[in-house]
Order: structure tokens, then sequence, then C-alpha cells
């Protein structure tokens, strides 16, 4: 599960960092939000099924 987290948080992050060059206007915005979320969404996935130290 942790590795396709990972995956998709890299291809989420690519993903932002090519429309960025790809759209304009509103359809950029609504775009790179969207694959905002998704970032947020695995990094947060990925904290809380981090290991615990002790």
């Amino acid at each position: 599960m942790k590795a396709l987290l990972w995956c998709v948080l890299v291809l989420a992050l690519l993903f932002n960092v090519a429309t960025s060059f790809a759209f304009d206007g509103v359809q950029q915005v609504l775009v790179s939000v969207s694959s905002g979320v998704v970032v947020i969404g695995s990094g947060v996935g990925l904290f809380l099924m981090r290991t615990k130290r002790s």
C-alpha cells in the first residue's frame, strides 16, 4: 500500500508541474487544485501509515 501511495504522490506532483505548462486560466487552476488534493491525500496517507519509533 505504501508503494502505491508513493507512486501516486510522485505522479501527481509530475502531473501538476506538467499542467502548469499545458493549460491557462481557470482550466489550469482547476487541474492544479485537483492534483494538489491528490498530493495532500497521499501525503496524509503516508504520514498515517508510518511506523512509530520508540
